[in-house]
């Protein structure tokens, strides 16, 4: 039976706190399956077609059981909000581990966030799309090109990979939602710095782009939706999304090299 009632889901939990029984999990799988489908859906948006549907919501099972597994009910955070960062993060996790961006692809979104970084260090602005292109010794259209070729690339949420350096070198903002004191101060003093940076880097993005960024992750609509909004085509939507995660990949990485 699903559960419908918020009082019996609270009173559940607190049951699976105390003895982790293995039918609640089960049970607690069966009533998210949905969410691990909806989340894999919109990871599939832009991907390249050699990526599964059915591998990314097999990827995000895994991220569904362990946040039945860590959920803890002092938080105060819905389990879906918090089950939807361990999904998507899962997703990701295995995408990078299977390596599925082809080298050269890679290596095509990793010019343009070297264009953009060197770019804005010396403008001390956001570039613009014939700025970045000009110094890339493209057109302005072969640029915008080329943004469509990385885009499978920049598929990220911002509970992804925002540290552009070496591919180890990874920091994942959905980690910032484990218990504070689990993490030391130093940790937390650099992710709270983070947080600050994307937020910053986001109200300074050209218009469109951050309303894409805006619609999609925080208003959780899809391409197609964001495009009736806008009045422009999914591929436009696209293609806006993708310059956004470059710029933000490439302000973070600015701000590691500050660091460091």
């Amino acid at each position: 039976m699903p559960i419908n009632d918020e009082k019996e889901e609270d009173e559940l939990w607190e049951e699976f706190k105390k003895t982790k029984s293995p039918a609640l999990r089960d049970k607690f799988i069966r009533q998210y399956m949905p969410l691990v489908k909806y989340v894999a859906g919109k990871v599939a948006t832009g991907m390249p077609s050699s990526v599964e549907f059915d591998d990314l919501v097999g990827f995000g099972q895994f991220g569904l059981l362990d946040a039945i597994n860590k959920y803890d009910t002092s938080k105060n955070v819905k389990f879906k909000t918090y089950a939807v960062t361990r999904i998507r993060g899962a997703i990701f996790d295995e995408l990078r581990q299977i390596d599925w961006v082809p080298r050269s692809v890679r290596q095509k979104s990793r010019e343009i966030e070297d264009a953009i970084v060197s770019l804005e260090s010396r403008l001390g602005r956001p570039a613009s799309d014939s700025e970045i292109a000009k110094s890339l010794n493209l057109s302005e259209e072969e640029y915008h090109k080329t943004v469509m070729k990385v885009s499978g690339t920049s598929v990220l949420s911002l509970n992804d990979v925002w540290f552009a350096g070496d591919d180890n070198d990874n920091m994942s903002i959905g980690n910032n939602i484990e218990s504070p004191a689990s993490l030391n101060p130093d940790v937390i003093a650099e992710r709270e710095e983070i947080k600050k940076v994307i937020a910053e880097a986001i109200s300074e993005l050209p218009e469109k782009e951050k309303m894409v960024i805006v619609l999609y992750y925080h208003e959780d609509l899809t391409f197609k939706e964001i495009g009736e909004v806008l009045e422009v085509s999914e591929s436009r939507i696209s293609q806006l999304h993708t310059k956004a995660n470059l710029r933000l990949r490439a302000k973070l990485t600015n701000l590691r090299r500050g660091i460091i």
